[in-house]
């Protein structure tokens, strides 16, 4: 993926989030509160209890559906945490090889059902966050958390992070576009290419961080960002929202749901 194709798809999930569905016009802080309770279950779960992950997506595929999110955007932007995914797990059937149940004549051992656990766990996360941004907005999920109580400096820190990362990425753009007409076009930078351009960009990085800062400086900046909208209330919606997710959570997180299903569909069975 180039960086022109990177700053385009954070693009759109701003793009996304500034529609105007029942669900974007909730408080964020009733967002940013369930999707913690949701992560925290999720996590919770034994490293074994894989079937058990399953009723967790609901949670992102019907947030993704009531907001108007395309669900390819959503997958297509969680594929690409996949590979980090599989090389944290790729070695936990090779150390845990105790047979926890059989499938037939396949012997599932614990390292099978960790790995796979592993991987069911972070593509429900990043697709819960993705979601997230794309309901609510990266700058509305900070001002949410700071006003649930995260320090003033790491939340100017995460909105810095976000604002300029496309100031640094188009810098990175002109300096790769620059390269390509004073070399030969469509040629890959050398290793030792990258490192000079790495170099350069640090420098000018900080040249415009200090014009940056000097310009927010000017404007009557103090150590907090402007509020670009007028503060959301927590009324009734916000509750109710808050209240069925939890119930729903704390259901799939107390009982095996999966589990009484298969027990009570095979009892109608028979």
């Amino acid at each position: 993926m180039s960086i022109d194709t990177a700053l385009l798809e954070l693009r759109r999930l701003d793009d996304l989030a500034a529609q105007d569905t029942a669900l974007h016009r909730l408080d964020a802080r009733a967002k940013v509160l369930v999707t913690l309770a949701y992560l925290i279950c999720v996590l919770s779960l034994h490293p074994y209890a894989v079937s058990r992950l399953v009723p967790f997506a609901a949670y992102p595929l019907l947030l993704a559906l009531l907001g108007e999110i395309p669900l390819g955007v959503v997958a297509r932007r969680a594929a690409l945490a996949l590979p980090f995914v599989l090389f944290v797990g790729v070695f936990n059937p090779l150390f845990d090889r105790t047979v926890q149940l059989h499938l037939g004549p396949l012997a599932v051992t614990g390292g099978m059902l960790s790995f796979s656990s592993i991987v069911l766990r972070s593509l429900l996360a990043v697709s819960t966050g993705i979601v997230l941004v794309a309901v609510t907005g990266f700058d509305q999920i900070c001002r949410a958390l700071g006003r649930l109580g995260m320090p003033t400096v790491f939340l100017v820190q995460l909105q810095f992070l976000y604002r300029y990362i496309f100031v640094l990425a188009a810098e990175a753009t002109r300096m790769l576009h620059a390269r390509e007409l004073r070399c030969a076009p469509g040629t890959r930078p050398t290793l030792r290419e990258y490192r000079s351009l790495l170099g350069c960009l640090l420098l000018r990085t900080l040249d415009r961080a200090g014009r940056i800062h000097q310009a927010m400086l000017c404007r009557g900046f103090q150590g907090q960002m402007p509020e670009q909208r007028p503060k959301g209330r927590f009324g009734a919606a916000e509750w109710r929202f808050c209240l069925a997710w939890g119930l729903f959570f704390l259901a799939v997180r107390i009982y095996d749901l999966p589990t009484l299903l298969g027990a009570l569909a095979g009892g109608l069975l028979r």
